[in-house]
């Protein structure tokens, strides 16, 4: 029997899967796009769904994801201990508010000892205004006033190198607050050996800070540093996790300068990137160059900027 070649009939099949493999390569415009949509909600936060129905909220605007606009500071992901040190600070937060309450209720009562004319009792201030017992300054690092300058100098002249900086507008608006990072050898090995003993840092590294604004405005250490998994944030009520060399937190006369110390985990790498947190910004950035290895791959020390 003869066989005849039937073209009309192995068209379709072969169109079909030469259509099937084009989709699943991407190469039909739009086949890959319509897995996904974006858009942009009422209180601009940003969603990426795949269906309508996922549509986080309502009279939201669909765009195309290159015409995305710039995410607030507010919406860009932070860490969680970021955010449980946050809502412990806020002062309208149930926990604190409890405090400031029995403040407020005890501050016109008069010492029961007194007489019916004294006065009452004042109160030593509110918590981390009193300088920890064990608190390490100057005096005790032999630092002058010349060294102390010559460290707000360390960190001007690394941020030329390995900068780690913010800057933001102070609330009135008419000025500039800046606060910069950098790591000093020399000082962290000072430092090492005032808490030699006091039980010692171990092997610790040890970041300063400076902080300094034009304008009078409120400063405060909330540092948050992330490597990898591991998230820190040191607390301001411990000086063997943080300290004030120069100044002061809280409110800050114009032109008013604060010097201090971070003291990170030793699990930390400075020759690594380390994302740093403070408030609502962010930066990237390595603190200390790469150790230096030979052409087997030994390491053979680090060259420190300071």
């Amino acid at each position: 029997m003869r066989m005849r070649y039937n073209a009309s009939a192995r068209a379709p099949r072969l169109q079909t899967r030469v259509l099937l493999c084009l989709a699943l390569c991407g190469s039909i415009p739009g086949a890959a796009g319509a897995a996904a949509i974006t858009g942009i909600c009422p209180d601009g936060s940003v969603y990426i769904v795949q269906t309508e129905a996922q549509i986080p909220c309502a009279e939201s605007k669909q765009v195309a994801p290159h015409e995305v606009p710039p995410i607030r500071p507010e919406y860009l992901p932070k860490p969680y201990t970021w955010q449980v040190w946050s809502e412990a600070q806020d002062p309208n937060n149930p926990y604190n508010l409890i405090d400031a309450a029995r403040q407020v209720r005890g501050a016109g009562v008069p010492d029961a000892a007194g007489t019916a004319g004294g006065s009452p009792s004042v109160s030593a201030g509110p918590p981390g205004t009193q300088t920890p017992a064990d608190a390490v300054g100057p005096l005790d690092l032999g630092l002058g006033d010349q060294e102390l300058r010559n460290l707000f100098m360390i960190v001007e002249l690394t941020q030329e190198k390995t900068p780690v900086q913010f800057a933001r507008n102070t609330a009135d608006g008419r000025g500039v607050f800046r606060v910069a990072l950098a790591h000093s050898s020399a000082f962290e090995e000072r430092l090492a050996q005032a808490w030699s003993s006091r039980g010692g840092l171990g092997d610790s590294r040890v970041v300063l800070f400076t902080a300094l604004s034009k304008r009078p405005a409120e400063f405060h250490a909330n540092f948050t540093f992330v490597q990898k998994h591991l998230s820190y944030q040191p607390d301001g009520a411990s000086p063997r996790q943080l300290g004030i060399l120069h100044g002061r937190l809280g409110s800050l006369q114009a032109d008013e300068a604060v010097l201090g110390y971070v003291v990170l985990p030793e699990a930390m790498d400075l020759s690594r990137e380390i994302d740093v947190y403070w408030n609502d910004r962010r930066t990237s950035a390595r603190f200390r160059a790469a150790p230096a290895t030979d052409r087997a791959g030994r390491a053979t020390g680090s060259t420190p900027l300071y």
